[in-house]
């Protein structure tokens, strides 16, 4: 029951029914009217006049119960919207509050100022003090070795996770700060494959405080191609199990540098279907002082050794950098290029999480001759600060990239961020040049570009000038002033057009839910529209990197390593003006009549296939190979494998034919009869089918 006042009488008696309010007048004298009291009217018609108008007053109870219940919705709907509008704010204040906060932290590393010359601030003592103020007298490191877990702790906060089971197999090796307990380096190395315990000793080798707090820690499986070597190292640091270190072992030690083991210890597995146990390491360390263990240089005071300083005391695996005694030289762009027609031209470095890589591919850049570091930028994709701190310590811009999509639509969706943003801060320029992080170049890049860059504007036909041959490997190149155009996209290091970027490839880009590799997408003929490359027979540039999502130490060894990388500071390129298209046709046809015809009685796949002995005046050689169609590839695959060249699709090829070296010699191989070189095949010679 519920009583309420209502239309001046005392209550009104409400009884909560189904899905409205029943209500009835109490304490209420009966209705009465001057008109309706006349004598005129009978008492019908007076008790008729009453129940009309209880009628009423039932009517208007029913609707003003409607109208409180409509206004009881109302009510909390208005509570309902502050509720919601409070939450709101507190959690905009929240994430501003955050955001400042992460600003304060990091806003030396955001490009403030698009026009400032250098991205790098200056650096004082205050970063030192910063750095005693925070070391411990000791702190709790925990480790975890598993098959699908790597973790480390710092005084109960988890400093690492490696919890990826497709990733990140093998060793992981850690340096921790052994005065603040601060993780200042990381690395993995696969060795469950050849050639990565060489890369563990090299950085092992590379952190320069022999008091430096290492943990190595195994994830999934590490024993396979763990070589004797390695061992042997890893013992010499003090451990006593890595000898006994088997088929899905577990195992993990904490240990300084020199040798000073804290805690190790080793789980193997019986079964070789199964992993060990989880090992778990939990050990007190007592930190060094800093006058003792910590390693303080007496470098020279001035802005180049600030940002070195800056950087060593926060980072360790860099080898020579942070060496106290003839460290590596940080301005290193100090060689001039005599009518450097690339001077401005943007360079982009595409970068990521690999620090290491992107300072080693940094150095190299700066020492070639021509580089302009203000010209520089390093796009990373995602917010890494070591990566960010490297742009700096080279003394080049750094911009961060929010990441979009997973995987090869990642690096995909950073390519095209770092393209626009490239020509957007450089809006005078008409060409740019994109590099990537784990790429070495040669002394000439920038002469390479500056000699060729004319070609872009005199044929429209170019797609690109790149500084890489796909199939320039030792053994099959030798002309390093020599160039090629080629019908596909090369890549690692290479100059845009800016009008092809923003006219075509800008809106056709492959979008984030797309896992296209965004080079395969580039080479696709709907995209390349028949135009070429303009590429060197000796690459201009080295692709090092061992990690990535395409890329591990065999892919590397057997389609990487070998490649060769051009030394020589100072190369003229030669018949440069003849790879505009229709000049190239020239020199095509020229070149083919001029080289002797091989012996087509064997095989591109035997040794002696080429013998100089019998043509040693010759320049070289034409092969022709039986090619029915443009469609008929197979053929080329069987040539790329008999050379040991890239074999998994076709590459460098123009008109269906092939430039290379074998044995020094240059060889033209022709597809017959789909090239249209095949009019110069003899008629009474028969093609080599290679299917």
């Amino acid at each position: 029951m519920l009583a309420t006042p209502f239309n001046g009488s005392k209550l009104i008696a409400c009884d909560i029914a189904e899905d409205y309010y029943l209500c009835t007048m109490t304490e209420t004298k009966p209705y009465s009217s001057p008109a309706w009291s006349s004598p005129q009217y009978s008492r019908h018609t007076w008790q008729h006049v009453h129940y009309l108008h209880d009628m009423k007053k039932t009517v208007r109870c029913f609707f003003w119960k409607n109208a409180l219940r409509q206004r009881q919705s109302v009510r909390l709907l208005k509570c309902f919207m502050i509720f919601a509008l409070i939450t709101t704010c507190v959690f905009n204040v929240k994430l501003a509050i955050d955001a400042r906060e992460r600003y304060e932290m990091h806003k030396d590393l955001f490009l403030n100022d698009l026009n400032e010359k250098t991205f790098v601030l200056s650096y004082d003592d205050e970063y030192e003090n910063d750095y005693h103020q925070t070391k411990k007298k000791s702190f709790e490191l925990e480790v975890l070795s598993s098959e699908n877990l790597m973790k480390i702790k710092v005084d109960e906060k988890t400093v690492i996770q490696r919890d990826d089971r497709e990733n990140d197999r093998g060793i992981h090796v850690i340096a921790i700060n052994q005065v603040t307990g601060a993780v200042m380096a990381v690395q993995v190395f696969d060795t469950y494959l050849e050639g990565q315990d060489k890369l563990l000793r090299s950085f092992v080798n590379s952190i320069n405080d022999n008091n430096r707090i290492l943990v190595m820690a195994v994830k999934d499986e590490a024993s396979l191609h763990l070589g004797k070597d390695t061992r042997q190292f890893i013992k010499e640091m003090g451990s006593s199990q890595i000898e006994n270190l088997k088929w899905r072992s577990m195992w993990a030690i904490i240990t300084n540098k020199n040798g000073n083991v804290k805690m190790e210890e080793l789980k193997t597995s019986e079964d070789l279907k199964e992993w060990a146990s989880p090992v778990q390491l939990k050990v007190t360390i007592e930190s060094v002082s800093a006058t003792e263990g910590f390693e303080t240089c007496n470098w020279p005071t001035n802005e180049e050794n600030s940002r070195r300083k800056h950087f060593c005391s926060k980072y360790d695996g860099y080898g020579a950098l942070c060496r106290c005694i003839h460290p590596d030289e940080l301005d290193l762009a100090v060689n001039s290029l005599p009518d450097n027609l690339v001077h401005n031209i943007p360079v982009a470095v595409i970068a990521s999480n690999r620090p290491h890589y992107l300072y080693r591919m940094l150095r190299s850049l700066l020492l070639a001759r021509g580089a302009n570091p203000a010209m520089v930028t390093v796009f990373i994709d995602g917010f890494y600060e070591e990566t960010m701190e490297v742009a700096k310590l080279m003394n080049v811009k750094g911009i961060y990239h929010t990441p979009s999509g997973v995987k090869n639509a990642r690096i995909s969706q950073h390519y095209r961020s770092s393209l626009s943003a490239v020509l957007t801060l450089n809006p005078d320029a008409k060409y740019a040049i994109i590099l990537e992080e784990d790429l070495d170049v040669s002394p000439d890049f920038f002469s390479y570009f500056s000699q060729t860059i004319h070609l872009m504007d005199q044929d429209s036909s170019i797609y690109c000038i790149s500084a890489w041959n796909d199939q320039g490997y030792e053994h099959s190149t030798h002309d390093s002033s020599l160039l090629y155009r080629v019908e596909t996209f090369p890549g690692l290091g290479w100059m845009l057009r800016r009008s092809l970027f923003e006219e075509e490839l800008e809106e056709q880009w492959p979008p984030p839910e797309k896992q296209w590799d965004w080079d395969m997408w580039m080479r696709q003929p709907l995209i390349r529209k028949e135009r070429e490359c303009i590429i060197p027979d000796v690459s201009r540039t080295f692709h090092f990197g061992l990690s990535g999502i395409n890329m591990n130490s065999y892919f590397h060894k057997l389609y990487f390593s070998q490649h060769r990388l051009n030394t020589e500071a100072s190369v003229q390129l030669k018949d440069v003006d003849l790879m505009t298209k229709d000049n190239y046709e020239k020199l095509m046809h020229k070149l083919i009549r001029r080289l002797a015809t091989a012996d087509h009685t064997k095989s591109p796949c035997d040794d002696d296939f080429i013998n100089t002995d019998n043509e040693p005046n010759s320049d070289g050689f034409v092969v022709y190979i039986k090619m029915d169609s443009s469609e008929h590839l197979e053929s080329f695959i069987q040539l790329s494998k008999c050379l040991k060249i890239w074999d998994l699709d076709v590459r460098d090829l123009h008109k269906n034919s092939f430039r290379t070296f074998i044995k020094k010699k240059h060889v033209v191989f022709i597809g017959y009869p789909a090239s249209p070189y095949s009019i110069y095949k003899p008629v009474d010679l028969e093609p080599i089918a290679l299917d």
